[in-house]
């Protein structure tokens, strides 16, 4: 007896509109819902923009869309030979995303969080639905990549700022130890002679832990498109950045000593544009030695091989 084949857990191939998969005709569906997308999520998507533009913590949101659009523009001409597909899960992320932006009121944080992450389930959810797996699985990294435009909701701040704080202090006293300085350290606050240096939430270096992280991510895709160093960048950038800030606070503390006003203000945030950078040039010099070191293991390898 015969069964009929399920549409639900595999893509159901063939042309849309009756144009072929490399037609870009084919793709007006995706180009249509996803405007009215945009449209549904028009104030949050615009409440996110200004978070932008006023938020330090999320200044490196704004760069996230042009990459996304760059990595979408040059994976065109392969995105246009997949062929157009419906899979019926891309129907359910996006059933999914509108429930997150009818989950409750945007006035609270977490319903805040929750209705702009389902801006992106609804999208890929579209993408799924429209054009099927293959299309995704091209499509995967840049719209994770939309991620980094979001900022985390404040309980996963809460969890994280108060850990890194003591991180921070942590390094900072045994560099400053190690610097000739006398040192004391209660919980987050250093006592040093003639000054206290209290290492505050927006020193815990979560704010250039996030801007770190993505703009490891752009260089990686920019200049090396090995998948495996996205992750292994992913992965070094986070003791650099907690190295980098405990860098900046024992800076300060140095910088308090030679003239007090020099430990705060203007100052303290001019050592974090000089940390950023630093930390961006350390990231450079780790995937450089990355690749070497990987090139002396490629080497021995095909040695062997040859012998």
């Amino acid at each position: 007896m015969s069964g009929k084949a399920t549409v639900f857990d595999a893509d159901v191939r063939g042309p849309v509109g009756g144009e072929t998969s490399s037609s870009p005709a084919s793709w007006m569906p995706v180009l249509w819902f996803g405007g009215l997308l945009a449209v549904s999520y028009a104030f949050v998507l615009s409440r996110l923009a200004q978070q932008w533009f006023t938020d330090d913590d999320m200044s490196h949101g704004m760069f996230v869309p042009p990459l996304v659009a760059y990595i979408v523009w040059q994976r065109w001409t392969k995105l246009r030979s997949l062929p157009a597909a419906s899979n019926m899960w891309g129907l359910l992320l996006m059933i999914a995303g509108s429930l997150m932006l009818c989950i409750g009121p945007p006035s609270l944080p977490t319903f805040v969080f929750m209705t702009r992450v389902g801006f992106v389930f609804s999208l890929t959810g579209l993408v799924l639905f429209l054009r099927g797996t293959r299309t995704l699985r091209e499509l995967a990294y840049p719209l994770l990549l939309l991620l980094f435009m979001i900022p985390p909701p404040g309980f996963i701040y809460q969890r994280l700022t108060l850990p890194l704080q003591f991180v921070a202090s942590f390094l900072s006293e045994n560099l400053l130890e190690l610097l000739g300085y006398s040192v004391l350290r209660e919980g987050n606050v250093l006592h040093l002679p003639g000054q206290t240096l209290d290492v505050v939430e927006a020193c815990s270096g979560l704010r250039s832990l996030l801007s770190l992280s993505f703009l490891a991510q752009a260089y990686a895709y920019l200049f090396d498109r090995r998948p495996w160093m996205r992750v292994a960048l992913a992965i070094v950038i986070i003791p650099i950045a907690v190295a980098a800030n405990a860098c900046r606070i024992a800076l300060s503390a140095m910088a308090g000593r030679i003239n007090p006003e020099w430990g705060h203000g203007l100052y303290h945030a001019m050592t974090a544009w000089i940390v950023f950078v630093v930390s961006f040039v350390l990231l450079l010099i780790t995937h450089q030695v990355i690749c070497r070191v990987r090139g002396l293991f490629y080497k021995e390898e095909t040695a062997d091989a040859l012998s």
